[in-house]
C-alpha cells in the first residue's frame, strides 16, 4: 500500500511540474474513500469524505468510477457553502469531463473555475492540457478530412477517366 501512495504522489508531483498527466487514482484508493463515506459520522465530516471520493472517482482509470465522480459533483454543486468548494467541485468536474473526452465541457467548467480564482495554477495548468488536446485533436481531424477529401478525389478522378476512356 505505501508504494501505491508513494506512485500517487509521484503523480501528482508530474502534473505540477508541467507534464501533460493527471494524477490517477486506483481501485484500492477508492474503495477506502467508499468505506470513510460509509462510516463517517457527522454531516461535515461526511461532506468531506465524499469530497475525497469525488477526487478519488474523477482521477480513475475506470470510465464507470470516473462518470459516477461526475454524477456526484454534479448533484453536490448547487449546494456549496462557499466559492471555495464550488471552486473546487468545478475543477473536479472538468477533471472527470477531461477524463472522459469531453474536452469542450472541461474547458467551459475550467472558465467557470478561473472567474472564482483566475491565478488558481491547478485550473491553470488543466486549461492549457486541455486547450494543447483540443488543439492536438484538431489537427488530427483536419488531417483525416484532408486525406478523405484527397482520397475522394482521386476516386471521382478515376471514375471519370474511366467514362471517358468508354465514350
Amino acid at each position: 500500500m505505501d508504494a501505491k501512495i508513494a506512485q500517487f504522489f509521484d503523480s501528482v508531483g508530474s502534473f505540477f511540474s508541467g507534464g501533460d498527466n493527471l494524477p490517477w487514482c486506483d481501485r484500492d484508493i477508492i474503495a477506502g474513500c467508499e468505506r470513510e463515506v460509509a462510516e463517517v459520522g457527522s454531516e461535515e465530516h461526511k461532506n468531506e469524505s465524499l469530497m475525497r471520493l469525488s477526487w478519488a472517482l474523477v482521477h480513475s482509470r475506470q470510465s464507470d468510477d470516473v462518470n459516477r465522480g461526475i454524477g456526484m459533483l454534479e448533484a453536490s454543486l448547487e449546494s456549496s457553502s462557499s466559492p471555495l468548494q464550488t471552486r473546487e467541485k468545478l475543477y473536479l468536474l472538468a477533471v472527470g469531463h477531461y477524463r472522459s473526452g469531453n474536452y469542450s465541457r472541461s474547458r467551459q467548467l475550467l472558465e467557470r473555475c478561473l472567474e472564482i480564482a483566475p491565478d488558481w495554477r491547478q485550473a491553470l495548468t488543466l486549461q492549457k492540457v486541455v486547450e494543447d488536446k483540443i488543439a492536438r485533436d484538431g489537427l488530427i481531424g483536419m488531417g483525416i478530412a484532408f486525406t478523405a477529401f484527397g482520397v475522394a478525389g482521386l476516386l471521382v478522378g478515376g471514375i471519370a477517366a474511366a467514362v471517358s476512356r468508354k465514350k
